[in-house]
């Protein structure tokens, strides 16, 4: 039997198993996210597009769902070397420095995610990128990373989430003031 037979009428093939039925129905999972800053105050992200959807796409941070038995901060290492062959130890990491529930549609479903954002310095010119350690849902897709100011983000025809993301890396750019920005529930559609 494959996944796509075993699978219940009506699920994505694209959310794997860390993606739960909340009481409501949708679609939910925690994850950890991490603004990856060099010392121009650039970020590297990831843009993608859904492949339901496809002329629709946006720019987005590195990351993605918490394993069974894996804190938020080993997750978010993981998640980075995973999507960008950048090894960091949990110690780099500062935060969380912000967290937000996202809903949003991916895969002709509504989906909830509890994310907590790290913030890790790195140096373009010491870490090449990699794709190696992308899934076949990843290559399917995300589109490009780059290294990007606040300015170039804002200045992007593409969504941006979250939507207050250029603004949280002007205020990160000069260091981290230890305080946790809460954005709650964010839409992003």
């Amino acid at each position: 039997m494959t996944a796509a037979q075993a699978r219940p009428t009506g699920e994505s093939e694209y959310l794997d198993e860390g993606w739960l039925r909340g009481p409501d129905g949708m679609r939910t999972r925690h994850a950890a996210r991490v603004l990856l800053m060099d010392s121009g105050g650039r970020t590297l992200l990831v843009r993608g597009h859904d492949g339901d959807e496809p002329t629709r796409s946006w720019w987005f941070t590195v990351g993605g769902g918490i394993d069974a038995g894996e804190t938020p901060r080993q997750a978010a290492v993981r998640e980075v070397r995973e999507e960008t062959g950048i090894v960091l130890s949990p110690d780099q990491l500062e935060g969380p420095v912000l967290t937000r529930s996202a809903i949003f549609d991916f895969a002709r479903e509504h989906c909830l995610q509890h994310e907590e954002f790290f913030l890790a310095r790195v140096s373009p010119q010491e870490n090449e990128l990699t794709r190696a350690g992308w899934t076949e849902l990843e290559v399917s897709f995300i589109d490009e990373m780059a290294w990007m100011s606040p300015a170039q983000l804002r200045a992007a025809p593409q969504e941006v989430f979250p939507h207050s993301l250029p603004d949280l890396l002007d205020e990160l750019a000069h260091g981290w003031d230890g305080v946790v920005r809460v954005i709650g529930v964010e839409r992003d559609d």
